[in-house]
């Protein structure tokens, strides 16, 4: 299970990002107009960053959890997995940001079988983006959940259904 406390903003020993900029694809970065599921106007695919010495300070400062966990195999590694993997701060959730290219990668092997796992393990959803459309993936199931507004926050609830209990991930409006 991935331990978020543990975690460092800083390459595990014997990582880097070698041919990879994923990163440079699958996220939004206003800063130099980048959207998510295009490549960043500045990004030379395959080959790093076109203006690494200035880049902005959201780019220096991120780096994947592949990047930052050595647990993690090579297959793993987003160029090869054709996803990113993060894990958001304030819920500690896994995060899946997809490649568009390969919207499907995600549900191979070994990574599916994984992801439920580290749901189950840590009782929380994994929540999977293709660009702005979300899922949730459970141990068990998958909750699509579409695009989630800047108002809105996801909740994890768990329901009874059929005398079973099941987690379920719901969009709800954030408190004003």
């Amino acid at each position: 299970m991935i331990d978020p406390a543990s975690m460092a903003n800083q390459p595990a020993p014997g990582r880097d990002c070698g041919s990879c900029t994923l990163c440079c694809k699958v996220y939004d970065v206003p800063a130099v107009e980048s959207v998510a599921g295009s490549w960043c106007k500045h990004c030379l695919p395959g080959r790093g960053c076109g203006i690494h010495a200035t880049r902005p300070q959201h780019c220096r400062a991120f780096f994947c959890l592949w990047m930052t966990q050595g647990f993690l195999g090579p297959e793993w590694k987003p160029d090869k997995a054709r996803f990113v993997l993060t894990m958001d701060p304030t819920t500690n959730w896994l995060f899946v940001q997809l490649d568009p290219g390969a919207p499907q990668a995600w549900r191979k092997e070994p990574y599916l079988g994984q992801l439920r796992r580290w749901a189950a393990a840590g009782n929380r959803p994994v929540i999977v983006f293709l660009n702005k459309s979300a899922t949730a993936l459970l141990s068990t199931h998958d909750v699509p959940l579409g695009v989630i507004a800047t108002d809105e926050r996801l909740v994890l609830r768990e329901e009874l259904a059929g005398g079973q209990r099941r987690m379920t991930v719901t969009k709800v409006k954030a408190a004003a």
